[in-house]
């Protein structure tokens, strides 16, 4: 038996020897990371109509420097050009979002309360508005958008392909982005089918650098949608609010009055 006194050692050791294994990561051509994302953002972008379900993780940083997480799970669904529909769930958290080409309705189960505004247009410009609200902000639908890549990259200033990874018995490429406010990474499906699989996002503005993370699981395309797939029904116990109401209803993961967490 080893002595007690070398399990620190040993440990020092593996650790010592793990961040000398990731410093000496090859530093691969930014053209070959840009390339893969831009090979996964076409084939996005080129379906008309999308499925999946996710899990995603935020962190918070509590005034005495805790670290947080929260857990939520959900289901998109989308139809280019204007149809879209994303459902979270979650301990602090149970909302479904309409949109229809014409008005976006979102409602929130635990307020048992909705808010609707006309917003004729594109899920991208929808998206774009969404963002912009502070209460409907969605990270990860940039995924979504048809210039998903140009918005991707608008503010990266160093990107690199860091190897293989494997999500869910998946084999993946990973890439890495740094920007100037937040870091991100992306594992995208390797071979003819270049979907994303794994998001994350890290905050650098942000003591502690909070992340937010996507795990997108059951991807599917080209699947009919139901006939009322994206039409809104609001339950019969449900009051709808003013628009003022759609901060109330935060799209996040996080128990009301809780500090921003990792967004890009």
């Amino acid at each position: 038996m080893l002595p007690r006194t070398i399990f620190p050692s040993l440990v020092r050791m593996s650790v010592a020897t793990a961040c000398m294994s990731i410093l000496a990561l090859p530093a691969l051509a930014e053209d070959d990371a840009a390339k893969i994302l831009k090979t996964m953002t076409d084939y996005t972008a080129g379906q008309k109509s999308i499925s999946a379900t996710f899990d995603s993780d935020i962190e918070v940083i509590t005034p005495d420097l805790q670290k947080l997480q929260f857990t939520s799970s959900g289901q998109i669904k989308l139809e280019r050009p204007d149809k879209l529909r994303v459902k979270r769930i979650g301990g602090y958290t149970d909302v479904d979002l309409v949109f229809d080409g014409k008005t976006v309705s979102l409602y929130g189960n635990n307020a048992k309360a909705y808010v609707q505004a006309d917003a004729a247009g594109t899920i991208d410009q929808l998206i774009d508005r969404l963002q912009s609200t502070a209460g409907g902000a969605m990270p990860g639908t940039d995924l979504l958008l048809t210039n998903s890549f140009d918005e991707l990259t608008a503010t990266t200033i160093e990107a690199r392909h860091i190897g293989q990874g494997v999500i869910d018995g998946v084999e993946c490429e990973h890439l890495a982005f740094r920007g100037v406010d937040t870091d991100w990474q992306i594992w995208i499906e390797s071979g003819a089918r270049p979907i994303p699989r794994k998001y994350v996002i890290t905050s650098k503005t942000l003591a502690g650098a909070p992340q937010y993370s996507l795990k997108i699981k059951e991807w599917k395309t080209d699947v009919p949608a139901e006939a009322d797939t994206y039409v809104f029904k609001p339950p019969a116990d449900a009051k709808k609010a003013d628009l003022d109401g759609l901060a109330m209803m935060e799209f996040d993961e996080v128990p009301p009055g809780t500090p921003a967490g990792a967004k890009k």
